[in-house]
């Protein structure tokens, strides 16, 4: 009895996170869709606020042993000039050299950050 209720929780269990991920894959491929059918737009933004976020990944070995991995998201919030605001995702080079309060031209596509230059 026991054991055929631990075979249904495992297939369960099991089946639900594999649900979980393919729709987070679904989910992915259609908000990359999404910004590519999206026009590609310069806006006049400022900078408003910047933040990291960080995710740790511990890994064990077959023998014992494992390691961390480390890894840093970036976004930056964008205002533009009707008072909107927007959140992107931006590489580190570019978070960076952006600093709060700098004014410049915006271009993203969709959710996804293309560019800022100063001004």
């Amino acid at each position: 009895m026991s054991g055929a209720f631990f075979f249904v929780m495992f297939f369960l269990v099991f089946f639900l996170v594999l649900g979980m991920i393919l729709v987070n894959i679904i989910r992915g491929i259609g908000q990359w869709n999404k910004n590519n059918q999206a026009p590609r737009l310069t806006v006049q933004a400022t900078v408003v606020s910047k933040r990291g976020d960080v995710s740790h990944h511990h890994h064990q070995g077959a023998n014992g042993m494992g390691h961390t991995h480390t890894s840093t998201t970036y976004y930056v919030t964008f205002q533009v000039a009707s008072g909107d605001r927007m959140e992107l995702c931006v590489g580190g080079s570019e978070y960076g050299m952006l600093v709060e309060g700098d004014f410049g031209d915006l271009t993203f596509q969709g959710t996804r950050y293309l560019g800022f230059e100063r001004r």
